[in-house]
């Protein structure tokens, strides 16, 4: 535990230091969105490429991990669908529970993987965001078109912003450089793991920026369920089908690191867009990452 704990510490750190800044509202104006901004477009997409175009996927087990989690991110997604009329939500309010339930922080799974177990769980991390982010968000966008909550001119613009999502398209240039063996070359390889270094200190403070503390006053059902699959349900059998599946200790960790994660704090920006619930989504994302401090250390430690 005190090694999990000395791994994930730091990172709390620095989301506890975005929420006081936050709270203060420095630097001010618009410092924060703009820097989000910069952070999702440029330096977590560079992270991705540094690591994926020159890290040796094939020591990581794709087709398990794959199975693992976008197994249980399917099941559950399934779940809620099945359940949609027991939790009496209005469709804003379900789709922001289905987008707390599914998505998760990217910023806080690559740093985690990394403190873990380093330039191997960097990798892993890599390889399960590249999983992960497309199925995601079309299950995302998928929720909120069943719902009804879009018109057709915001439709069109969802799927249209599916394939220009800077994440999913890292990961493709990433793989794509590595597999046809090109690789980095030259002064491009140091100056990718350059920006891609500032990605995550930067992401995990504008993390805390994003917290909306007044938002835990709301405790209706839709939190109650979110973050029951979302921190509960999701990481246990995610750990069950690692089990199962034999996958070596990095990749079972990485695994459940992401399974477990708060979910993202771009949720909010699509719950406004697309006709959520945009004060559940606050709710969601406020609780889960202060939970997340609890709960994913406890997690890992059942799982070593």
């Amino acid at each position: 535990m005190e090694g999990v704990g000395n791994a994930l510490g730091p990172l709390f750190l620095l989301i506890l230091l975005g929420a006081g800044l936050g709270w203060w509202r420095q630097p001010g104006g618009d410092f924060w969105p703009r820097m989000e901004r910069l952070i999702y477009f440029l330096l977590f997409p560079a992270m991705l490429v540094s690591t994926l175009a020159t890290a040796d996927v094939a020591q990581v087990p794709v087709a398990r991990l794959a199975l693992a989690l976008l197994g249980a991110i399917g099941l559950f997604g399934l779940l809620l669908w099945g359940l949609r009329a027991r939790l009496r939500l209005d469709a804003p309010a379900f789709t922001s529970a289905f987008q707390g339930a599914l998505r998760f922080n990217t910023y806080v799974g690559v740093a985690g993987a990394a403190a873990l177990h380093g330039s191997a769980g960097a990798t892993v991390a890599a390889v399960a965001v590249a999983l992960m982010v497309p199925v995601v968000n079309v299950l995302c966008v998928a929720s909120f078109i069943a719902a009804g909550t879009l018109g057709s001119a915001s439709l069109g613009k969802s799927l249209a912003a599916l394939t220009r999502n800077p994440l999913i398209l890292a990961c493709l240039t990433g793989i794509a450089l590595n597999v046809s063996g090109i690789g980095l070359p030259g002064w491009s390889e140091p100056g990718m793991e350059l920006l891609g270094r500032a990605a995550l200190p930067l992401g995990l403070v504008a993390v805390g920026v994003a917290l909306r503390p007044a938002a835990l006053l709301r405790l209706d059902r839709g939190v109650w369920a979110a973050n029951l699959v979302k921190l509960g349900l999701m990481p246990a059998l995610v750990l069950a089908f690692a089990l199962l599946l034999g996958l070596d200790p990095v990749t079972r960790d990485v695994a459940l690191l992401f399974a477990a994660l708060p979910t993202a704090t771009s949720a909010y920006i699509l719950a406004r867009q697309l006709g959520g619930d945009a004060e559940l989504m606050a709710a969601l994302i406020t609780g889960q990452t202060l939970l997340a401090m609890v709960t994913l250390p406890l997690w890992l430690r059942l799982a070593g």
